[in-house]
Formats: C-alpha cells, structure tokens, sequence
C-alpha cells in the first residue's frame, strides 16, 4: 500500500503531465490517502483536468477540491453574457435536446435543468459548457427519465464489464431495482470505478447509477 508521501509525489507528477496545466499553481496535500488540492487557477476547465488528474493515481481514495477560479480580465464575461454563450453551446451540440434544457447563470455559475432520456445526453450538456470562458462551475440537475425499460439491463451491464481492457468484472457485482443499477465490489483506482460506473450508464434503460465500488490498492495488477 502506497504512503501518502508517495501519493503526493504520484499526483504532482499526474499534474505536471497534464498539458493545460501549470502545477506549479496548485498546491497537493494527502492525509490518509485524501488529496486536498489548493490555489487559484483561471479556468473551471482547468480546475476539472486537476481533479481528474488526482483521481487517476493509483491509491487515492478521495479527492477535497479547494481551488478557487478567478478568470483572468481577458476571460471576463457578465452573467448574461455566459448565459448566451450556454444557450448557443447547447443548441450546437447535435448531441444535445437544448429544448429540453433550462439554463442559469448567477456570478458565474451555471445551472443546467431538464429531462432527459439518455446519460450521453446530460454528459454532453455538461461538457458543451465547462470550457466556456468565464465560467466558473456547472451544478448539472439534468435529471433522466428513460421510456426505455429491457429486463436485460443486468446481463448488458455484466457483458459490457467483461468486455472492458481496463475493468476484471469478476470483482464486479451488479444489482438492479427498476432502472436503477447497484454496483458492488472493489477496483483499483478511482479511474477504474468511473470506468465501471460509465459503463453501467451506457445500458439501455438505466437512470440511476450507485457506485459503491471500494478502492483497493491491494487488488492484483494482472
């Protein structure tokens, strides 16, 4: 098992490889294998590519965020100037029902509402205004209805597990209540959770995903 000393080393290097990312404007303490990440940085972006990055280090349990976005002046934008540029966004997006989305921005966060009928959609939606300039966080309260509902949405979860280069399925357990997908076991890596968990999502039928996959640095690397 990995130190935290170590981790710390693990995720300033994750950083440093990170392209839009200058590391030396973050800040990385680890305690008990949680990551807190500081400072300032111009972009909601950016901030996202920092988070991921800690979350991809093998033994990370959990990732505290506390960097602050502060666009430069050149990134500037009022709030109803970010809004337009969320609404054009989503109507360019041929992924996205922008008329099934309602949007709000409010000093530069930006709120996303509606219902939708697939996953894709509401991580389309999300993706589409992350990168806006002057924004500085999305709260995504898409929710998803599915019309869809096959009795076979545990046998396409299981065989969608034991397709995946980077999950061992066996370790994997899936549980279904109506739409809602349960999932059980232990990973390696918190990118391997959020493998296991966009898998779950991509099934037809499915609304609702609960991760309660355990991270262990103990699992074999085969």
């Amino acid at each position: 098992m990995k130190t935290d000393s170590q981790i710390q080393k693990d995720v300033m290097e994750e950083l440093n490889w990170e392209p839009i990312l200058n590391a030396c404007e973050i800040g990385v303490s680890v305690k008990n294998q949680v990551v807190t990440l500081s400072g300032t940085l111009e972009t909601y972006s950016k901030k996202l590519a920092a988070e991921n990055a800690a979350k991809r280090v093998l033994g990370v349990k959990a990732v505290a965020l506390d960097i602050e976005v502060r666009p430069s002046s050149i990134g500037k934008r009022n709030d109803t100037e970010i809004a337009q540029a969320v609404v054009n966004a989503l109507r360019w997006n041929s992924q996205v029902p922008d008329e099934k989305i309602k949007t709000k921005v409010e000093d530069g966060w930006v709120t996303l509402e509606g219902e939708l009928e697939w996953e894709f959609q509401k991580t389309a939606s999300y993706k589409a205004v992350e990168d806006l300039l002057g924004v500085k966080g999305v709260i995504n309260n898409l929710k998803l209805v599915s019309k869809i509902k096959p009795a076979d949405i545990k046998l396409k979860i299981t065989t969608a597990l034991e397709r995946s280069a980077t999950l061992d399925a066996e370790r994997i357990s899936v549980e279904t209540i109506g739409n809602k997908v349960i999932l059980k076991g232990s990973v390696r890596s918190w990118a391997e959770k959020k493998d296991a968990e966009h898998a779950a999502f991509a099934a037809p039928g499915v609304t609702e995903v609960t991760n309660e996959l355990l991270i262990s640095s103990e699992v074999p690397v085969y």
